[in-house]
């Protein structure tokens, strides 16, 4: 796969069925209403596939099938080890088609196909593997009381869990919740983006063939104002798993509070700061990846790390690295392995990114790309865009743009440094390069974020949470961690004649 030429995946793609029907109680269905929405490539304008309108009256019916099936025991009474194998074989069964996977989410949003099928898909496949092998090994408490009395305390499966996931990574996301909850034992009811639903639907179907049970996880693609609110007022649903915009975070928990008090767990936006102080002695490191930090995945990264403070007297030095190297990222087919960034997600999202750089070409210094381009005539592509000069108060510096725009800001001490770094309603993530290891402990320290990465960016893995402070909300995905969210804490209480 990895020596595919562009006709090869080109020849490929043209070959995939898009499964368009909603999932729901082992089955592919219509919605209710009949209605459908297109799916609409963003490299091409293309209409991939009529997919299923979900609203409320499908989200019912798949919350129900959840309910059913929790109730009944078929997966959340499931024997550990029984759980495990089939969760294995999932994951297995996403490697065996990693090549259509990372086709599906290359087309239906625009990401290079070469991130998918090296990223995107074989981590979807870490994770479920990762979850699955947890779910024998977790053990319940027993606390310590006197004689005569036995007090067991448990984690529970909460029951139906919905996933409600953003467009970005489609298959990741969706994996990211779904696997955790799945491997606790719950039902899960997913709503993908939509813009990008047809690897969730996908992954259902390879699910059903792994042998999750029937009702255990079913899909709902639709809009976020009918089959997302659905979900978020429903009575049946247990927990509700958010990524996405810090606004529509907010209105998951409003929606809580006007039902059934249902947990919300939001993972939202982002304004993530790249630190570069002056002792960093590898600048070109430095150099590699703040570019890889804002420009992979077009940018389109809640912890990209869009703001960049520099010490002022590599601030110039640092700057025309970057130049050089967003000179090298252009967009290109997202077939295409030698395309260094794809498509953007679609016409709205583009709109956006090139309304705040029509907007910073007058309130700071443009030095690299900044214009919207076409490849063949078509599409959604914007360059890879350096902003030099930026204020702290600009909006190029304070507000989440989802796209692939830098903002540079000097600094001279290590203070001005981390307070501007903090001077965000977010939290999502950060990274420093020094090499003074008391200076990296500091100022790790010091910065109200998630994840702190020294010496690179945007470290993550199976074994370490994702999730921010602040307006980047408090949902914790990956790592054991993540399993707390799906499950509750139950005490059983025994008194015994001793």
């Amino acid at each position: 796969m990895l020596d595919y030429t562009h006709k090869d995946w080109k020849a490929r793609a043209a070959r995939i069925a898009f499964r368009g029907q909603a999932f729901v109680d082992g089955k592919f269905v219509d919605a209710v209403s009949g209605r459908t929405f297109d799916s609409i490539n963003p490299a091409t304008g293309e209409v991939l596939a009529a997919v299923a309108e979900c609203d409320a009256a499908d989200v019912d019916r798949a919350v129900a099938a959840g309910r059913r099936a929790f109730e009944d025991g078929r997966w959340s009474r499931m024997a550990p080890g029984d759980r495990k194998a089939v969760l294995l074989r999932l994951a297995a069964l996403i490697r065996a088609n990693l090549e259509e996977m990372a086709l599906l989410d290359s087309l239906d949003m625009g990401k290079l196909v070469t991130d998918a099928a090296t990223i995107d898909a074989p981590g979807s496949a870490h994770f479920f593997q990762w979850y699955a092998e947890c779910i024998d090994k977790l053990y319940d408490e027993v606390a310590p009381t006197g004689p005569g009395d036995l007090a067991l305390v448990r984690r529970v499966p909460l029951g139906v869990v919905a996933a409600v996931t953003p467009w970005n990574f489609p298959l990741d996301m969706a994996t990211w919740k779904a696997s955790a909850a799945l491997a606790a034992g719950n039902s899960v009811v997913l709503k993908p983006a939509e813009q990008s639903p047809l690897s969730a639907l996908r992954l259902a179907e390879l699910a059903a063939e792994a042998g999750v049970p029937d009702g255990v996880f079913n899909v709902v693609p639709g809009f976020g104002a009918t089959a997302g609110q659905a979900l978020g007022l429903h009575m049946g649903v247990d927990c509700l798993a958010f990524t996405g915009s810090t606004a529509i975070g907010k209105r998951f928990m409003q929606y809580s509070g006007q039902s059934n008090l249902k947990q919300v767990w939001p993972e939202t936006g982002g304004k993530s700061p790249n630190i570069v102080f002056a002792d960093c002695e590898d600048l070109d490191a430095a150099a590699d990846m703040a570019a890889f930090g804002i420009f992979f995945n077009q940018g389109e990264v809640c912890s990209a790390n869009s703001r960049l403070y520099v010490e002022r007297s590599v601030k110039d030095a640092l700057v025309e690295k970057l130049i050089a190297r967003a000179q090298a990222t252009q967009p290109g087919d997202p077939l295409d392995p030698a395309s260094r960034m794809g498509a953007i997600v679609d016409e709205k999202q583009t709109e956006g990114i090139m309304r705040f750089v029509e907007a910073g070409t007058i309130t700071a210094n443009l030095v690299a790309g900044g214009k919207r381009i076409r490849i063949d005539g078509k599409g959604c592509f914007v360059q890879p865009t350096i902003f030099d000069d930026v204020g702290q108060d600009d909006p190029l510096a304070r507000d989440e743009i989802f796209g692939p725009v830098l903002s540079v800001i000097a600094f001279d001490t290590e203070a001005e440094a981390v307070a501007m770094a903090n001077d965000s309603i977010y939290g999502l993530a950060a990274s420093v390069w020094t090499d003074n290891l008391s200076r990296a402990c500091r100022v790790a320290d010091k910065l109200h974020v998630g994840t702190v990465s020294v010496n690179t960016v945007d470290a993550l893995s199976a074994q370490t949470p994702f999730g921010g402070m602040k307006q980047s909300g408090f949902g914790r995905d990956l790592s054991m961690h993540s399993l707390e969210k799906y499950t509750a804490l139950k005490t059983t209480w025994i008194k015994y004649r001793s």
